[in-house]
């Protein structure tokens, strides 16, 4: 499933968007954005899904054409059509909720034939597919192999797949690395999957949570970070590391079940990805020194302060 990490990254997003003036500073707009960035999250996950299958079901399109044609040689004739009957594939193939994606997402009509039948060739070229079309039998972890295989090895790598994607999703460039896990180990494990729901309501709730209460607590938050600025000008900082901090600080104060420690971690890493080479330093010692201080004087009582 998605991870927090991930609905940290679009809570970013949002911020910054409404501090740079791209954004009313409106929750409500703040929410309506922060929903459509995860629906495309949810949605590029079945694009992916989706993806996959075309190539693999392109075996029977290929196999057609070339049986067709005016003269066909007895190899045309003979095309191995077993990867195009993949189970794993049909098991969520024929899911109604992927159907359903399928429909409300326009995915025929998004995806270039051209790019299906391109990856085809380049899949059936490897020795990897030599070696599953030759194995007689269907085997479970070869069927999740193969699946595993056109999206590492033949999709993911391919340019012109990456260009296409980035037209077709504004969070391809943050999602990317995520999809390719989440893939994986949906195809280990698909029984565990609801397709319906590919965003738990809960890591909804927490994203939604965490932008309001940032929004909500912008002053307070201020307030106590520029008190550990000492000789730092708060409007020479940069924009993208105060919604960090800002967001940070918000989960030290008002999440209790998440723990400190995990917070300023995940607000390093961030700062590091998303910022300056200086912000992660930057960032752990401003969102550190509140914890240590408010933890020494006994005041870091997330309940409480929630409440």
């Amino acid at each position: 499933m998605i991870s927090r990490r991930n609905i940290r990254v679009k809570v970013m997003q949002t911020l910054y968007s409404m501090e740079s003036g791209a954004l009313p500073p409106d929750t409500a707009r703040g929410q309506e954005s922060l929903s459509i960035k995860l629906e495309q999250t949810s949605r590029l996950f079945h694009y992916l899904l989706y993806l996959i299958s075309e190539v693999a079901r392109y075996a029977e399109t290929d196999a057609l054409k070339r049986a067709s044609k005016h003269l066909p040689s007895q190899e045309d004739l003979n095309v191995n059509i077993k990867v195009s009957g993949n189970t794993l594939l049909w098991q969520y193939y024929e899911d109604p909720a992927f159907q359903k994606e399928v429909k409300e997402g326009h995915f025929e009509s998004r995806l270039d034939p051209a790019i299906v039948r391109r990856l085809y060739l380049t899949l059936t070229a490897t020795s990897e597919y030599t070696d599953y079309i030759t194995e007689p039998s269907r085997d479970r972890n070869g069927e999740r192999a193969m699946l595993a295989f056109i999206l590492n090895s033949i999709i993911l790598p391919d340019e012109r797949v990456d260009e296409h994607l980035t037209e077709q999703f504004m969070v391809w460039d943050d999602d990317a690395e995520m999809m390719q896990t989440m893939i994986v180990n949906f195809l280990n494990r698909p029984a565990a999957w609801n397709l319906g729901e590919v965003i738990s309501e809960e890591k909804r709730q927490f994203g939604e949570n965490l932008l309001r209460t940032t929004i909500e607590k912008k002053e307070h938050c201020l307030e106590v970070i520029g008190s550990k600025l000492k000789n730092w000008d708060p409007d020479r900082i940069a924009v993208l590391d105060m919604v960090l901090m800002r967001m940070g600080l918000c989960e030290l104060l008002y999440f209790e079940t998440i723990p400190a420690k995990v917070t300023i971690n995940e607000y390093i890493d961030l700062a590091k990805d998303y910022s300056t080479p200086q912000s992660g330093q930057f960032v752990n010692g401003i969102l550190d020194g509140i914890h240590k201080e408010m933890e020494t004087e006994g005041r870091l009582r997330k309940v409480e302060y929630r409440k």
